[in-house]
This record gives C-alpha cells, structure tokens and sequence, in this order.
C-alpha cells in the first residue's frame, strides 16, 4: 500500500518557479483590472498588443532575478522584499518607458504611467504579503527523516537548512557506531530502526536523506526498511546529491575517494556549439568591457592620481587552464609595496587596500582590464577565479581535488564569486571549490547567463570583493 503522505512542500526549484509565475500572472492581472475601471489605454491586454505583455514580463524576470526577488532566503523576509520590489519595478519601468518599439508609445496623459507604476508595486507587494505568511510558513516545510552517523548528524542538518529555510530534518535514524554527538536539538526526534514506515507516515515524511555508504551503518534489517519506503512511494535520496541540489555546489569533503561517482562533468566541455557561443560571448562582452573602461579612464587616471599614488596597472602571475601560468592584468588598488613582505591573500578590510582601490574593488572595476586576458584567451568571461601559483600548491596540499578547477579556463566571475562570501581560511577556499565544481559539472549556456545576471546584482549592490 502507497504512504499516506498529505503534507504538501515545495523544492527549491518549484518555489523559484511558482515565484516567477505568479509574479507575472498577478502584475498582468492588476494591469488588466486598472485598465478597466479607469480607462487605461497606455498597457492593453488584448490579442492585438500581446507583445506588450511579453516584454514586460521579460524585463520583470530579468530585474527580479538581479534585485534578489527570487533569492529565497530574502524572499522570506517581507520588509526586505518590499525594498527589493521596488527597485526591481523601478528599474522595469524605466526600461518599458524606453524601448517603444516594443512598447506602447508614452500616452499624452503621463498620469496613466503613475498608475502603471502603482500597479505593478501594488500587486507584487500584495502578492509577495501571501508568499511570506502562507507558501514560507511551516506547514509548506519539507519534512525530513536523516539516516547518518551520530557524530555528522548537527552538520548534516546545519548545511541542509541553512540553504533552504523550509527544508526541515524531523528526526534521525543513527548509523554507524557512533552515538548524536553535540547539543541535540529539542525538536529532533530519534527514530528507531523497527517499523520506519509506520513512524514516516505518522510525522508526514516527506522525503529519506541517506548519508551513510552502505558498508558503513547499513545494516541488512536497516536496508529492507528503506526498501519498503520506497516501494511504499517515499522519497528516499543520497546526501551529497541533496546536497549538491539545494547548494549548487559540490560537497568535496564529504564524497572523498568517491569522486569518480561525479564524473563525467558537463558534456558541455567538449560540446563544440556550445564552447563557440561560450567563446563569442567572451569576446562580445570583453569589447564590451573594455569601451566601458576606455569612457571611465579619465575618471579612474584622476582617482588614481588622488586616491592611489601610483602606478595605475599592474601584472600578476596567475595559474591558468591545465596549470599553465599567464599575467594577469588588474587596476591596482593596494599601497604600492603591498606584498615587500611576501605573498598574501587580500583579506575583508584590509588595510593594504587603498580608499579608491576599496571602491574599485566593490564596483569590480579593478577588473575591468582582464578584458585583454580574455580576449587574448588566456581567461574566460565565467570560469573559476584564477588563483596565484603559491596559493594553489599550498591549497592543492590542503583541498582535495583543488587542481580539478584547472579543467576550464578561468573566469571574470564565476559560479564561486557570485555565491561565495569573502573569506582567506582553508574552509572559505573549500567552500569557493565546491561551487567551481558545480559549475565545471554543469555548466550550460543558462548557468553562464544566470552568472552574468548575478554578477550585475553583486555590482549593483556594491558588494564586489
């Protein structure tokens, strides 16, 4: 007989999507609704101007996706999503008002924006009111039974929920000889292994996390209960897979000799379509890049005269794809002699960092000239952070399957740099690798794009390192 499982939660990914969705749908609503009672004729829903409602929809998601709307451990926050909204609508509009080849021509009552405007806050904050009392509460939380060594269970769970509010690890079934070690949690129930299924179905499981290997706590008695869970239509997954799902990042430390399980990484290494358009999009944003830079020189060449005293660039060596080292080249913004004392990483507030290098740093225009790297394609646009040949033999010693992030060329940005915080111990550095392989793993056209969406957010936030 199936589970009788009623409780009802959603994935990381079907909250993003159910986000998306409902944000347009409830923005369209409201405008169609407007339209009507007052005679709004600037936005019209109707067959003949349906392109209108696409690119509206486009430039929502895509200013949504950069302001953090569909961040989902702010979107739970409703005084942080209400500023987010606003920026967001904000910055749609303006672009809607812009493009009139797309979009309807400005009517000649400019009142009738101010209630486009309105509209479209109105709905979302309304909207977004639900999604924080209602979807965000505990009774859409994903409930779920842990079978894993007592000694990893606190750090198990820590990592799961800390990437997902609503993922909420109901009880524990220990493997292994090891007993719960730590402060136990006053809400974490023990299961015993006898009558598992009778026990998933009282607390409304939603799902089995497995994070023991068979040959370590498995015992047969144990394997026959997860049998009939399954049979019985309970979802029983691997850690590091859920793991790698709610983090997308790769959980190194915990698969160890098992890497191998994680190969083959992306097709898209060796797919020939896709490294063209990977390359024309380094180019094209590089050009890019680098006009950008050649209109904010003279604004640099004076905050360098004032703010650095120096000299304006400077080379580095750095470890490219398969090890091989190249120069590096950046805006400087350190003290001249920063590094007298040897080589060290750059640290949060470091004092080495000079006033206008601190801002160069945190608009990320330190980096504009790696531009040439890319073009010269010693760098990509996206890849893992290129790192300095002294670092990498000490990490390499250190971190496992380090030297891996080599596969690719490195990046810009990447997958690390736009997740990771900033951070110089051996665990910050563990942490930024476990995104360089989820990137090397899966990279795709989307993932590079999404990339390119967050790093415009880091930068718009001022939050570049």
């Amino acid at each position: 007989m199936p589970a009788k499982n009623n409780s009802i939660h959603f994935d990381i990914s079907e909250r993003k999507v159910l986000l998306r969705i409902i944000d347009i749908a409830v923005v369209l609503a409201m405008l169609y609704l407007v339209s009507q009672i007052f005679n709004f004729d600037y936005f019209k829903i109707n067959a003949i101007h349906w392109v209108w409602s696409i690119v509206l929809a486009l430039y929502l998601t895509v200013f949504a996706t950069i302001f953090e709307l569909y961040n989902l451990q702010k979107a739970g926050k409703f005084e942080t999503t209400i500023q987010n909204i606003i920026l967001t609508t904000s910055v749609t509009v303006l672009f809607y008002l812009l493009t009139p080849f797309f979009t309807p021509e400005l009517p000649e009552n400019r009142l009738q924006i101010v209630y486009f405007y309105i509209a479209i806050n109105l709905s979302l904050i309304i909207w977004r009111y639900f999604y924080v009392t209602f979807v965000s509460a505990a009774r859409f939380n994903k409930r779920v039974l842990l079978i894993a060594d007592g000694s990893e269970i606190n750090h198990i769970i820590a990592s799961l929920e800390a990437s997902d509010p609503n993922y909420k690890v109901v009880g524990y079934v220990k493997s292994g000889e090891n007993n719960y070690s730590g402060q136990k949690r006053v809400s974490l129930l023990e299961f015993k292994n006898s009558k598992l299924l009778e026990l998933v179905e009282e607390h409304d499981i939603s799902e089995v996390v497995v994070a023991a290997p068979a040959y370590e706590g498995i015992t047969l008695p144990l394997y026959n209960q997860l049998m009939n869970m399954l049979e019985s239509g309970v979802s029983i997954r691997e850690y590091t897979q859920v793991y790698e799902d709610i983090n997308k990042r790769v959980p190194v430390q915990q698969i160890d000799q098992d890497f191998y399980k994680f190969f083959p990484f992306s097709r898209n290494n060796q797919n020939k379509l896709y490294l063209f358009f990977h390359r024309a999009l380094d180019l094209i944003l590089s050009v890019v890049g680098i006009s950008l830079g050649l209109f904010l020189i003279p604004l640099i060449f004076i905050g360098n005269l004032i703010g650095n005293k120096g000299p304006l660039f400077y080379t580095q060596e750095r470890v490219g794809k398969n090890g091989v080292p190249f120069k590096i080249y950046k805006l400087r913004s350190m003290i001249v002699g920063a590094e007298d004392a040897g080589a060290q990483f750059a640290q949060k507030g470091d004092v080495r960092v000079t006033i206008f290098g601190r801002f160069l740093r945190n608009t990320r225009l330190d980096e504009v000239p790696q531009f040439l790297n890319v073009i010269r394609g010693e760098m990509s646009i996206i890849g893992p952070r290129p790192e300095r040949p002294v670092f990498v033999k000490e990490l390499s010693e250190k971190i496992p399957f380090y030297e891996v992030r080599h596969l690719v060329k490195p990046g810009v940005t990447g997958w690390a740099q736009v997740n990771a915080d900033y951070g110089v111990t051996d665990a910050d550095a563990l942490r930024k690798l476990q995104f360089d392989l989820y990137y090397i793993k899966h990279r795709s056209f989307f993932l590079d794009i999404s990339i390119i969406v967050k790093t415009l957010s880091t930068i718009i936030f001022y939050r570049g390192q």
